[in-house]
């Protein structure tokens, strides 16, 4: 029971936290500053960064007493004031989980009382980069020692960051394409975020493919390679690898083939309405297959690596 807790507070942390960061961002250098299809013209803008920060910080706050449970051996010291005490001061865990949760509530209060603006927006996505990095002393990253442990740390790091541009991107572009009804300008700032995101993707795929190669090497260990489907972590891990090839392959097809016909339907009203299914019908996908692999991170991280075995 506290260890399906354990995913699944994982699993709300990972997914507010890159929100945070990642479509704020997305606010900031994909949409226009001010007017039809800038995020302070958006209804949903401030809401999703509400919810995201709001749902960060209670899923962090709730994990101190799962974790004081588990670190005690019984459901009844969940809220032992010492065992907490012990878990938030002397340990990367609980220390990490204050942080995340502060940045969040932090997130969470500027986005509501200050008016939409790259300034409000860029202190929201300096918090999510802080609650992102953070994400890292949950995952084995903090585990490793030595020299070794800080390039692992380091890369840990920036594969979340990486993984928090795509996931809060897409979650942008989803409310963007849910929109019932868009006026030109909004369609046109639609493709030019489509446009203009490709090149960011680019970067942070080739951040993900050098991060986590570096990762695996680590946790799996470049011998233990071929038997990698043979235990829990490596099947799981095999798993999440798959569907981010699926993810990639979504990401060329909206890039080369989907974006290119939103770009020929401009101006044609049912030409722009069958552009735009076609691409939140990918997006969806693609979502999908992207909260996937943040449940597949969220299990497996629990588990042992093949390298520890």
């Amino acid at each position: 029971m506290l260890d399906s807790a354990v995913v699944a507070l994982r699993l709300l942390q990972y997914g507010g936290a890159m929100i945070l960061l990642g479509s704020s961002l997305f606010f900031i250098h994909a949409l226009p500053r001010r007017g039809a299809g800038s995020a302070g013209e958006a209804p949903w803008a401030r809401g999703l960064i509400a919810a995201a920060a709001a749902l960060l910080a209670a899923a962090a706050l709730l994990s101190l007493p799962v974790h004081a449970s588990l670190l005690a051996g019984s459901a009844s010291e969940a809220f032992n004031p010492e065992t907490l005490a012990a878990l938030v001061t002397a340990m990367g865990l609980g220390k990490a989980a204050v942080v995340r949760a502060c940045a969040a509530v932090a997130a969470c209060v500027l986005v509501l009382a200050l008016r939409p603006s790259r300034g409000s927006w860029s202190a929201v996505a300096a918090l999510g980069a802080v609650a992102v990095a953070s994400l890292a002393w949950m995952g084995h990253g903090a585990a490793t020692e030595g020299a070794m442990g800080r390039i692992h740390l380091i890369s840990d790091v920036l594969h979340s960051w990486a993984a928090a541009v795509w996931i809060g991107a897409l979650a942008a572009f989803l409310f963007l394409l849910l929109a019932r009804r868009r006026s030109s300008e909004e369609a046109t700032a639609l493709h030019r975020a489509l446009h203009g995101f490709s090149g960011v993707g680019s970067l942070v795929v080739a951040v993900l493919v050098m991060t986590g190669a570096v990762n695996g090497a680590i946790l799996v260990g470049l011998d233990r390679i071929e038997g990698l489907w043979t235990t829990p972590y490596g099947r799981l891990l095999s798993l999440k690898i798959l569907l981010f090839l699926g993810m990639l392959g979504l990401a060329a097809a909206n890039r080369y083939r989907l974006t290119p016909a939103l770009r020929a339907a401009l101006g044609a009203p049912e030409g722009l309405d069958v552009a735009v299914a076609a691409l939140r019908r990918s997006l969806v996908v693609e979502t999908a297959f992207g909260l996937a692999v943040l449940a597949l991170v969220a299990w497996f991280g629990t588990l042992p690596p093949p390298a520890a075995l």
